[in-house]
C-alpha cells in the first residue's frame, strides 16, 4: 500500500511564501502522476498545480507566476513553492499521487491527509 504525508502547511502573511512537500512511501509501485489541488471553505475542491511525470505540467490560471510544482522522482516527492501568497489562496491543500501497483498489476489514485495554509496579515 502507498502511503503519503504532507508537510509545510501554515500561518503566512501577505506577499509571502510556503513551501508545501508531500512523500510517497511504500513498495512495488510506480507513479505516473503527481499533484496539488486545494479546497476553500464553502467551494469545491480544485486543482492547484499537476506533474505527469516525464509529461506536461498544468496550473491553474490563479497560481500561474506564483507556484512552482517540482517531483523528486528518486524520492517520490512532491513540492509546491508558493510565493507572493494572497489571502484568497488560503485553503487545505490536498497532495493527490496517480500510478500503479506492480502486484497486483492495478491502478491507484490516491489522496494526502491535507494541510492547511493560511494567508492573513
Amino acid at each position: 500500500q502507498v502511503q503519503l504525508v504532507e508537510s509545510g502547511g501554515g500561518l503566512v502573511q501577505p506577499g509571502g511564501s510556503l513551501r508545501l512537500s508531500c512523500a510517497a512511501s511504500g513498495s512495488d509501485f510506480s507513479i505516473s502522476a503527481m499533484g496539488w489541488y486545494r479546497q476553500a471553505p464553502g467551494k469545491q475542491r480544485e486543482l492547484v498545480a499537476d506533474n505527469s511525470i516525464g509529461g506536461s505540467i498544468t496550473y491553474a490560471d490563479s497560481v500561474k507566476g506564483r507556484f512552482t510544482i517540482s517531483t523528486d522522482n528518486a524520492k517520490n516527492t512532491v513540492y509546491l513553492q508558493m510565493n507572493r501568497l494572497k489571502p484568497e489562496d488560503t485553503a487545505v491543500y490536498y497532495c493527490n499521487v496517480r500510478g500503479r501497483y506492480y502486484v497486483p498489476h492495478r491502478p491507484f489514485d490516491l489522496w494526502g491527509q491535507g494541510t492547511q495554509v493560511t494567508v492573513s496579515s
